[in-house]
């Protein structure tokens, strides 16, 4: 019972799209209207408010980290042994992230999971998060395209969790992330194969 609990407050959490709160609060337009269509901080940046930007970049980021690292924290309280804690959190972190891939308070249009993605891996641990943010980070500065630099992370991670944590249970929910966020990036890897992705910083246009 505690397992389909915890992936159904997880899920929820993961449902609620920052882009689109963040944005009708400032006054914005609705980030699925513009640029990528992507619910998603890069996407907010394309109005030129940076501000707005960076509280989605938290506000997805957090929601991903707070169920992991109650469940985390917390498990043991609820009689929760080490197996059980372990599969606890793989199921958190799947729930939350498919919460923003497909929220069930926006009909199931939610964003690519870049952000949520990097807060549920360093609830798992800081220093898996931080080399995975680290690999995304270097992509981006070097290259100037958010999903190239999410692309390269999730290839990464599961790999990173692996090498300092050993094969678990959390390693194969972080292994379904990263082939969940490739997924959702394969209209960007057609358009970055044909030159025509957008950098960081672009303006917003319509979506296309």
């Amino acid at each position: 019972m505690i397992d389909l609990i915890v992936a159904v407050v997880s899920y929820l959490i993961g449902s609620i799209s920052f882009a689109v709160v963040v944005s009708a609060a400032m006054g914005l337009d609705d980030p699925r209207s513009y640029g990528s269509g992507n619910p998603g901080a890069t996407n907010v940046l394309r109005t030129g408010n940076k501000r707005a930007a960076i509280l989605t970049l938290i506000g997805d980021a957090f929601k991903g980290w707070l169920p992991v690292w109650l469940v985390a924290h917390y498990g043991g309280r609820f009689g929760l042994d080490a197996a059980g804690l372990t599969t606890c959190i793989a199921l958190s972190a799947i729930a939350v992230f498919l919460g923003h891939l497909y929220p069930i308070f926006f009909k199931f249009q939610g964003g690519k999971g870049v952000a949520t993605a990097a807060g549920v891996l360093l609830a798992i641990h800081p220093v898996l998060g931080l080399a995975t943010l680290l690999t995304w980070l270097i992509i981006a500065f070097f290259f100037r395209y958010s999903s190239l630099a999410a692309l390269v992370a999730a290839v990464f991670a599961p790999f990173f969790q692996v090498f300092l944590f050993g094969p678990s249970r959390i390693s194969l929910a972080v292994l379904a992330m990263s082939a969940l966020l490739i997924w959702r990036h394969r209209a960007n890897i057609s358009k970055l194969l044909a030159g025509k992705e957008s950098r960081i910083g672009d303006k917003k246009k319509a979506v296309q």
